[in-house]
């Protein structure tokens, strides 16, 4: 089994910056693409950024240029590194990997931690 554990969350003042890290740990898998989501009450969960196994990077259009996302794959870690936060961002982010292991592949999830950003 590969879990996925989060760390970084908090609260911030508007403006300020917050980086999110995610671990992967298990035992014989790899991964392919890494991903941040973050969720509201009462609306879906949305894709905030990608980065894929060649480090090719994509970002949602609210946050682009005002975070970055990174990935150590030795440590099969992802970050994200989040300035210029306003309240608007405010929400419980979600680190998510395709993992690839005994010749399948698994959807993980890391528990999500809470980003509050105060006007």
């Amino acid at each position: 089994q590969v879990q996925l554990v989060e760390s970084g969350g908090g609260l911030v003042q508007a403006g300020g910056s917050l980086r999110l890290s995610c671990a992967a740990s298990g035992s014989s898998f790899s991964v392919n693409g890494m991903y941040w989501y973050r969720q509201t009450p009462g609306k879906q969960r949305e894709l905030v950024a990608a980065i894929s196994s060649d480090g090719t990077t994509n970002y949602a259009d609210f946050v682009r240029g005002r975070f970055t996302i990174s990935r150590d794959n030795a440590k099969n870690t992802v970050s994200l590194q989040m300035n210029s936060l306003s309240p608007g961002d405010t929400a419980v982010y979600y680190c998510n990997m395709w993992v690839l292991r005994n010749g399948g592949a698994l959807d993980a999830w890391g528990q999500g931690t809470l980003v509050t950003v105060s006007s």
